[in-house]
């Protein structure tokens, strides 16, 4: 087949790929072959592939142009209010096969075959547009950092160890930092056999966290870095130590000393009246600028959660989540549910306890939600899910000693869950969602915020003292 760009040339590629860019695909692709051939199906990578490039989507282990080592991957933009762009999803990769996985080196394996190099193609999502009319926005080749790489690498090692422990099917993308492995399949049945484990295991991807994409994106629109703040200097470092232990280095010195004593240690000063003061503490202690974001947790999406312990070791509070929609929640599955998304990411837990008027640092720890109490969790989220449907709410309506009405639901509390419960967070009673189905006691076609919070209990037994 003779192709409008020579497949063996790098430079050849990657001019004709940014000829995409500021077109979309029935602008720049045979127009009478899309009309004849093109039916509406198959997604925008596809298209893009058969008759922009001129060759048939493939699962193939090597890379798409083969003789030059180059990937091609498109994916989907999001624009924010200031016009900026933003990752819709994660950029997710091949396919990763669990019996290959467990006989490779990394610079041997299938990722690093097929993904080392790859050719980008960002387009604006838009959803009232069919998919030749999206606009690409951005088109470049991507190489990893070194740095960026070593930190892949570990990642990857995360994952070949526990498939080679027989734990494929607990796979988690909070188990690592930037490479994570994803569910791919049609539907949650989609399911593969694994090496040391007859219990058969999701189907998965590699996949760029949607931070790291951001990254990229960022990098290749030219955007300025001057917002972050970077953590690790150079590769050398983090081919010595992990992120995790970099981190915990950095705050062993403050171990036992008050908030006060730190900010004196680092001669800096911050407004401790401040919503961010805590993020901003953090940023502090690991030598970053509070007016800056740390780069490679923006990269890995990590959580930060500051927990102030009382004197019994309970957390003060137990910690909220963001408020769910009723209208959205009815809709989902629980493996697309914003709430196991969310246990899914890596959090860092900074722990201060009272130790009478003042705030002691007692312990920093990284934790991901391990694969039994994520199955735990999805019980409060399909239960919670289970009473907005059949717009059973309100249990009971009573009215305190000052009078004052009190609603009582019948969504989960920390009787129904050791791990999480559903209660209200909003700014009052009048802060409220729609609701699908009107509540059949109030008869009320709205109701308060609510969202899944961990329990501080748990929080204690099962993160601070593990």
């Amino acid at each position: 087949m003779k192709f409008p760009y020579n497949p063996q040339d790098k430079k050849s590629v990657i001019d004709y790929a940014k000829k995409l860019k500021g077109k979309s695909l029935r602008e720049i692709c045979d127009v009478e072959v899309l009309q004849h051939i093109f039916k509406g199906k198959g997604n925008f990578g596809q298209v893009l592939e058969k008759f922009y490039f001129g060759y048939e989507p493939n699962s193939k282990a090597e890379a798409d142009f083969s003789k030059i080592g180059i990937e091609l991957k498109s994916s989907p933009l999001k624009r924010l209010k200031n016009n900026e762009f933003r990752a819709k999803e994660r950029l997710v990769l091949n396919i990763i096969n669990y019996f290959n996985l467990v006989k490779q080196d990394f610079e041997s394996s299938d990722f690093y075959k097929k993904n080392i190099n790859l050719l980008l193609i960002f387009y604006l999502y838009e959803s009232d547009n069919d998919i030749l009319d999206y606009v690409i926005k951005l088109v470049d080749e991507w190489n990893f950092p070194e740095t960026d790489l070593e930190i892949i690498k570990q990642d990857w090692e995360k994952i070949k160890k526990k498939v080679m422990e027989g734990k494929a099917h607990e796979l988690s993308e909070g188990d690592t930092f930037y490479l994570g492995a994803c569910t791919k399949g049609a539907n949650s049945l989609s399911l593969r056999e694994q090496p040391y484990n007859d219990f058969p295991a999701k189907q998965r991807a590699y996949s760029l966290k949607q931070g790291y994409v951001n990254h990229i994106i960022a990098s290749i629109a030219n955007e300025s870095n001057e917002i972050y703040g970077k953590l690790i200097p150079s590769a050398d470092i983090v081919k010595k130590q992990n992120i995790e232990d970099i981190v915990i280095s950095k705050f062993l010195p403050f171990y036992n000393k008050t908030e006060h004593e730190i900010l004196e240690s680092l001669g800096v000063k911050l407004n401790v009246k401040a919503k961010n003061y805590y993020a901003n503490l953090t940023k502090e202690i690991l030598g970053i600028n509070s007016e800056k974001e740390i780069e490679e947790f923006e990269k890995a999406e990590i959580i930060v959660k500051t927990i102030r312990l009382k004197e019994n070791d309970l957390p003060k509070e137990d910690i909220s989540f963001p408020t769910f929609k009723f209208e959205e929640i009815i809709n989902q599955d629980w493996e697309d549910s914003d709430f196991k998304e969310i246990l899914e990411h890596k959090f860092l837990f900074v722990f201060f306890q009272f130790d009478n008027n003042n705030l002691v640092l007692k312990k920093v720890k990284f934790w991901n939600m391990p694969f039994d109490d994520i199955c735990m969790a999805k019980k409060v989220w399909n239960r919670t899910k289970e009473v907005v449907l059949n717009g059973n709410i309100v249990k009971e309506i009573k009215k305190n000693k000052s009078g004052k009405e009190i609603r009582l639901t019948n969504f989960p509390d920390k009787k129904f869950s050791s791990i999480s419960h559903v209660r209200p967070h909003a700014t009052n009673a009048l802060d409220t969602f729609p609701l699908p189905v009107m509540d059949v006691l109030t008869e009320k076609n709205e109701y308060t915020k609510h969202c899944f919070w961990l329990n501080n209990s748990y929080v204690r037994d099962f993160i601070y003292y593990k």
